[in-house]
């Protein structure tokens, strides 16, 4: 006979609130089918993947297709060009949505923010393809309205789109543009939940706004920001494929081409799938290495980390 303070079984617990495992349950299942078991495909990278023979029938080659990329010419290029890229958006996308939630904070007339939050969030519901199409139409050296403005200045048509200096920051502010209204919203829910009583005692010191921003806005934000940051450097590796692609063409490839890119046009489309395998399951650890090293160090700084 069990002692009646004895703690209830796992099997009680997990029968007690059978709801919540319930829930639970479809998520976990989806994790594993698509996430985990996948990932024994990543032993191709290792063999002479042959479709016929299947992933375990192929031969195996060891780092045959790893030495194949690090040995490729424009390999520092591709390097260069992705890290750029994405140090690049981080430097000036994270912030944005920052300074967007704590302006958007200090507004009091409800018709002007509900306004501003409609136009900043809107652009992120454009798709891909949609945004592309916009940036070439508006640089367009012939009917671009860039074009136009400079054109009634007296100046010669430009292709920004052609112009390999500019590809990096047409992509990084357009995607600040796009994403840093819905960037936005956590922000600004971490600051809705901000103690009014803070704000009230702050008022009764005489604080100013900037003082209750920098002394209360923006600590409240440290955490959230903190564990953003270390999801974004854990991503530097893994920049978008279809946006890049979309936006490449001949005059801008020295600056465009990222290890993304050049996996679909060599890999993929060239049928060598180990090859592609190869140089993802090279991102995958690099970004794995960056994201444990972030998570250390923020943990060690500032006591927030992801685990």
């Amino acid at each position: 006979m069990s002692s009646p303070n004895a703690a209830p079984s796992p099997w009680r617990k997990a029968k007690r609130h059978w709801q919540l495992y319930l829930v639970l349950f479809l998520p976990l299942v989806y994790l594993i089918v698509f996430k985990y078991v996948p990932m024994a495909g990543i032993v191709i990278a290792f063999k002479d993947y042959n479709v016929i023979k299947g992933m375990w029938g192929s031969p195996w080659v060891g780092t045959k297709y790893f030495m194949q990329f690090f040995d490729s010419p424009n390999f520092w290029l591709y390097m260069k060009n992705t890290l750029g890229i994405s140090l690049y958006g981080l430097l000036v996308g994270f912030p944005a949505p920052i300074l967007l939630a704590l302006a958007l904070n200090e507004i009091r007339n409800g018709w002007f923010k509900k306004s501003v939050q409609l136009v900043t969030y809107a652009p992120y519901f454009i798709s891909t393809v949609i945004m592309v199409s916009i940036l070439v139409v508006t640089l367009s050296p012939n009917v671009g309205i860039i074009s136009k403005f400079f054109s009634l200045l007296g100046m010669e048509n430009t292709n920004f789109m052609g112009m390999p200096s500019l590809f990096k920051s047409i992509y990084v502010w357009s995607d600040v543009w796009q994403f840093t209204g819905y960037g936005a919203i956590i922000y600004i829910a971490a600051l809705a939940g901000v103690n009014p009583e803070l704000y009230e005692s702050a008022k009764v010191d005489g604080a100013s706004r900037f003082q209750k921003i920098i002394s209360i806005d923006i600590p409240s934000l440290i955490p959230v920001s903190v564990v953003l940051l270390i999801l974004n450097l854990g991503n530097v590796m893994k920049l978008g494929f279809e946006k890049i692609y979309l936006m490449q063409n001949p005059l801008n490839l020295s600056t465009s081409e990222v290890i993304s890119t050049y996996v679909y046009k060599v890999g993929l489309l060239g049928s060598s799938f180990s090859f592609s395998a190869a140089i993802g399951f090279f991102n995958s650890i690099i970004n794995l290495i960056l994201l444990v090293s972030v998570n250390y160090i923020a943990k060690k700084l500032s006591s927030t980390s992801l685990w």
